[in-house]
């Protein structure tokens, strides 16, 4: 049965980390990662699970337009991270922060959550799981920059969109995450 899973936190907060253990006993894991190269923490989990459990896992950096073209016939992906995604695709759809309108505000968030669905699409066609990893801006304080504003009230509503329609959500804090459904 295919699954989607959100584990959302503030930064540091142990979610990437939790993410790679929950499926380093698995084989042919796709890892995602958006613009940058990954965490060598990270790196070093991963090569440290598949040593120790004969898995091999696909890792894909510079993720930044058309994430389910990357999924191929993974069964289980995680996607690292939703709100870095977020941020790609403000700079490229909007590179004049001043010329941010309420309207292309919710063009970007329909185009991430369109992207997100269709992961999702292609995940329940090879019937695996997925988990997205996501920053919890709702902790932080309220930015004054106009990027930063624009930015955090969209990856606050795309996490909400997100996780109303994710089988399960947890919360990261401290290395520790609580299931909140």
């Amino acid at each position: 049965m295919s699954k989607s899973i959100l584990i959302t936190g503030g930064a540091a907060s142990g979610k990437s980390r939790w993410a790679v253990t929950n499926y380093s006993r698995f084989d042919y894991v796709l890892y995602l990662r958006t613009g940058e190269a990954v965490d060598p923490d990270i790196l070093h989990r991963i090569e440290y699970g598949n040593n120790q459990n004969g898995v091999e896992w696909d890792i894909v950096t510079g993720i930044t337009a058309d994430p389910a073209a990357a999924v191929g016939d993974h069964k289980f992906v995680i996607f690292d991270r939703l709100s870095d995604y977020v941020s790609i695709l403000l700079d490229e759809m909007c590179p004049d922060i001043a010329a941010m309108t309420d309207e292309l505000m919710k063009t970007i968030e329909k185009k991430v959550i369109s992207d997100v669905e269709a992961m999702r699409d292609r995940i329940r066609e090879n019937d695996g799981s997925m988990t997205i990893i996501t920053l919890e801006t709702g902790f932080s304080i309220a930015p004054d920059e106009p990027r930063q504003k624009a930015l955090r009230r969209m990856i606050g509503d795309i996490n909400q969109r997100i996780a109303n329609s994710s089988d399960e959500v947890y919360f990261s804090a401290s290395g520790i995450q609580f299931k909140i459904k």
